[in-house]
């Protein structure tokens, strides 16, 4: 598998793009509704011809338009998977998996393995109308996969589940991705498919990349409007130290344990975030008792006052990522009398603090 670079403009809908995705590599796509994200996929994938446009996978040229290179869909070799699978209906599972594979003289063996590799064997005789929506995504993956391709695009394939079955796929995505080659473009709007499934992401804004970087970098110090919105929840990033646990690893204060609930499966001592919303956060003069588990003394840095909602933001954590805030009431405020500078508690009680893997090293 090799490099994927695109550059590529679509003036009729405002797009102009160029990044690159190396072999191995997930890049998160993010960006408001009408940003150009899904026409982005559909240039990727053949279905929209660029006004200009070069797209390269490793030595081989997709599309270049100054030379008049356009190599149809069904030569791309760019797999496709869409928030709806669009299973041929009147095909088993493994007659949709197998269809994808049949340019290979093994085909069906193919198609029994990628259903294998997507924990979906024992679906191969059901036919779409008897799956769940977590199942036809899982079968949409193994069909997208079983065709070989060179580069994988999924354009928000868990918008569709509930959180159950998102939880479920996102892990099982997490599990594939790591153990291939190929570049995958990864369009989502939802934080936990960045955090769990992304080496970098790029953020677009009104048909142009706003910025790109790896994911620690783009949440943590974010260089867009959008960015900015994007991680506007509290984050918190360690290594999981025992069920429901997390245990910061910066210099500055080492072992600082958080509380929460884990959402998928997480293993001891893999990468870990605590993620929370600002709304969960209690904000006191002196140590707490009672329910909250989660405490943490912090420095006030800013007070945003927004029509009647306060945020109160700490300074920047020990690892150097985005203060922790605190949404409270205008009258909140004024009986705590609060001012910048002052040193407060926050606490969060455990069942509102969630804990995701967070993603691959480096990412």
């Amino acid at each position: 598998m090799g490099e994927l670079q695109v550059s590529a403009a679509v003036p009729a809908r405002g797009l102009e793009v160029s990044f690159t995705v190396a072999a191995g590599e997930v890049l998160a796509v993010l960006g408001p509704n009408g940003a150009g994200k899904s026409t982005t996929a559909a240039v990727l994938a053949g279905l929209l011809r660029p006004e200009r446009a070069v797209i390269r996978i490793g030595g081989r040229t997709l599309t270049d338009t100054g030379r008049g290179v356009a190599v149809p869909i069904h030569d791309r070799r760019v797999g496709l998977m869409l928030q709806d699978p669009l299973l041929f209906p009147h095909m088993s599972v493994l007659g949709n998996v197998t269809f994808a594979a049949r340019r290979h003289d093994d085909a069906r063996t193919r198609a029994r393995h990628w259903l294998q590799r997507v924990d979906a064997a024992e679906l191969a005789g059901r036919k779409p109308g008897m799956l769940s929506g977590g199942q036809a995504q899982r079968v949409a993956l193994a069909r997208a996969l079983a065709a070989e391709p060179d580069a994988l695009v999924l354009d928000e394939p868990l918008a569709g589940l509930d959180v159950a079955g998102a939880s479920s796929m996102r892990a099982m995505l997490r599990e594939v991705l790591r153990q291939d080659s190929r570049p995958v473009v990864l369009i989502t709007h939802d934080l936990l498919d960045v955090l769990g499934l992304a080496d970098r992401a790029l953020v677009l804004e009104s048909g142009h990349v706003a910025e790109v970087g790896p994911v620690a970098d783009v949440l943590a110090a974010p260089r867009s409007h959008f960015g900015a919105r994007f991680a506007g929840v509290n984050l918190v990033r360690g290594i999981v130290a025992g069920p429901g646990t997390l245990r910061t690893v910066a210099e500055s204060e080492p072992g600082q344990r958080w509380y929460g609930v884990a959402v998928e499966p997480l293993t001891v001592g893999c990468d870990a975030v605590a993620v929370f919303a600002p709304g969960a956060v209690a904000v006191y003069r002196d140590r707490p008792h009672g329910s909250p588990r989660n405490s943490i003394r912090v420095r006030i840095a800013g007070l945003d006052v927004d029509a009647g909602a306060v945020t109160v933001r700490a300074d920047d954590q020990a690892d150097g990522g985005p203060g922790l805030a605190a949404a409270v009431t205008a009258e909140s405020l004024a009986q705590l009398g609060l001012a910048v500078g002052e040193r407060v508690w926050f606490t969060i009680k455990t069942q509102e603090v969630g804990l995701h893997a967070a993603g691959r090293p480096g990412a």
